[in-house]
């Protein structure tokens, strides 16, 4: 499969209803100061200036609001019962057009992400890494507990990172990561990077933001509100 040269194209998966919110409308349709989150995120894809094209996958019965709400500015498809999902209707849709060289996977929830964090990802793209997340190193303590809440154990923190999207990826690596996914049916991955992990690839991390931070509670929201207000 050949990528358009140098071409980058952005998937946002905002098909999620959001409980955790507790919004009373997807997450992704919140509006923050007047404006939804997909479109904040969108609107900060667009405006680092490293990506060609952006599509964006809403619940099958908002659609038509999705294109209201971001017009031009990207590509709306139905997305799926879960993020993983999504994710892969979006790719399906890229493979009926001109493949770009790189795709990077992006949180709707993320909708503060500082243009410059994209571009570190899109740069590492370019620098020959075929995968790139970007993360944060951990500052609290983490326990691994057993199902009853028992501490199995406590991992050395110095090794972990919490990690953000975008996620970015070789186009060719990622869409195999996907066929493999599809294939095993049964396999559980909370990020797209795991996908490409599984299959073997190696993933490359750049330095994250505080602002890439995920709006998924009350308390996110709070933090979010104050951040755009200041």
């Amino acid at each position: 499969m050949a990528g358009a040269t140098g071409s980058v194209v952005a998937v946002v998966p905002a098909a999620g209803s959001g409980e955790r919110l507790a919004a009373g409308t997807p997450k992704a349709f919140y509006q923050l100061d007047g404006h939804t989150l997909v479109e904040r995120a969108v609107q900060g894809l667009l405006d680092s200036g490293a990506v060609d094209t952006v599509v964006v996958a809403v619940p099958a019965d908002l659609t038509d609001e999705a294109k209201l709400i971001l017009g031009d500015k990207a590509t709306i498809v139905a997305g799926g019962a879960d993020r993983t999902e999504s994710v892969s209707l979006a790719l399906s849709a890229l493979s009926a057009t001109t493949v770009p060289e790189f795709v990077l996977v992006h949180d709707a929830a993320r909708a503060l992400t500082p243009p410059e964090l994209i571009v570190r990802v899109v740069d590492a793209l370019r620098a020959g890494h075929g995968a790139v997340v970007p993360a944060l190193p951990l500052h609290d303590t983490i326990k691994a507990v057993d199902a009853n809440g028992v501490v199995l154990g406590t991992p050395e923190r110095v090794g972990l990172r919490a990690v953000q999207t975008p996620q970015g990826f070789a186009t060719d690596l990622l869409m195999r990561a996907y066929r493999a996914y599809q294939g095993a049916g049964t396999a559980d991955f909370t990020d797209d990077a795991s996908l490409v992990e599984h299959l073997g690839g190696q993933v490359q991390v750049v330095n994250g933001d505080p602002l890439a931070f995920k709006i998924t509670t009350q308390l996110d929201l709070l933090l979010a509100q104050a951040i755009v207000r200041r």
